[in-house]
């Protein structure tokens, strides 16, 4: 029986969600229309940047990410640190940013006396927003509905652009997390799009690789700015991003791309690269995981531990999806 979007995600099980969105005319969100002639690659980049421009309002960091030809894959997250940080005035100059508020939230900011019962009216709108501006939902459909305008008015049409609403994964752990960011930026090698993951077009990995190479070889790489970094491993006094080096991360899908593109499944022919042997993951398992990560795995991603503790905590009676969680153990 499905589950409902709230217990899909929530901040309670994990902040790390891998969602997927894809365009119900196929062929025509992205790539050239072989019937037509007419190539639609510029969609790509309208995409890439919404993503980057809605990160910016929304308390939501993009992890991960990989534009295809007819669908496109997102990593996200949920960033409530940063959200419940934010003052009353902050979250409504982010609001303001994509939607227009109301006559008091613009009152409020233009400094202007406010009633009591009208400041009681604001304070609800300021703890309504902070919520949504750390919506995973709210997010998907700003991306989506903004695309989908652009993209009919564009094939002067109307109607439906996406197939579905997003289909999301929630990344349990460390494991569940490096597979589907590694699962995601090798989505062009594994379609054949592209020889490397330097050269994989509108991903997040290309983008990574691309401000490493630009830093002067005597400090330590540089990350994008729209990215959630690479901070190491835990340690005390960390600061807030993906717990892996970028290095070993870089070195991890470099590796694993070849793998993929050789067509060497469960034969481990070069050393395998250090990161594994710290998250204890098994290469056999690892190179089939990030070739069929979202056939493989269903909501709830994780090890077996990670599961049973989240399905326990949500009260669900069944815990389904334990025998594929063994490859991440």
């Amino acid at each position: 029986m499905p589950r409902s979007r709230k217990s899909q995600i929530a901040l309670e099980a994990t902040p790390f969600y891998h969602c997927t969105s894809r365009c119900v005319r196929r062929a025509f969100l992205c790539g050239r229309d072989e019937y037509s002639g007419n190539d639609y690659e510029h969609r790509r980049g309208w995409i890439e940047q919404r993503m980057k421009a809605l990160a910016s309002v929304y308390a939501l960091d993009i992890c991960a990410y990989a534009v295809m030809s007819d669908h496109y894959h997102i990593v996200l997250h949920i960033n409530a640190e940063k959200a419940n940080a934010w003052s009353d005035t902050e979250v409504i100059q982010h609001w303001h940013t994509l939607y227009a508020g109301n006559f008091l939230s613009h009152e409020y900011l233009a400094g202007k006396d406010l009633y009591d019962a009208q400041l009681k009216v604001v304070s609800e709108l300021v703890t309504e927003w902070r919520e949504r501006l750390m919506s995973i939902g709210w997010f998907m459909r700003a991306l989506n509905e903004d695309i989908a305008r652009q993209a009919n008015a564009e094939d002067c049409c109307t109607g439906r652009f996406w197939e579905t609403r997003f289909k999301s994964q929630a990344l349990l752990d460390a494991k569940a997390l490096a597979t589907c960011i590694a699962y995601v930026d090798l989505n062009p090698i594994r379609a054949q799009m592209a020889e490397t993951p330097e050269t994989s077009e509108f991903t997040s990995v290309k983008e990574r690789i691309a401000t490493a190479q630009s830093t002067p070889k005597s400090s330590e790489p540089h990350q994008p700015k729209a990215l959630f970094p690479f901070v190491g491993y835990a340690r005390q006094d960390m600061p807030a991003g993906l717990l892996f080096r970028l290095q070993d991360y870089l070195e991890l899908v470099d590796w694993t791309g070849r793998h993929i593109r050789n067509d060497k499944r469960g034969i481990i022919a070069e050393p395998m690269p250090p990161i594994l042997e710290r998250l204890n993951i098994d290469a056999d398992h690892w190179i089939y995981n990030t070739q069929h990560f979202e056939s493989q795995f269903k909501s709830l991603v994780g090890t077996v531990q990670s599961i049973k503790t989240k399905f326990q905590q949500f009260g669900y009676q069944r815990t389904p999806g334990l025998g594929l969680a063994d490859l991440l153990a």
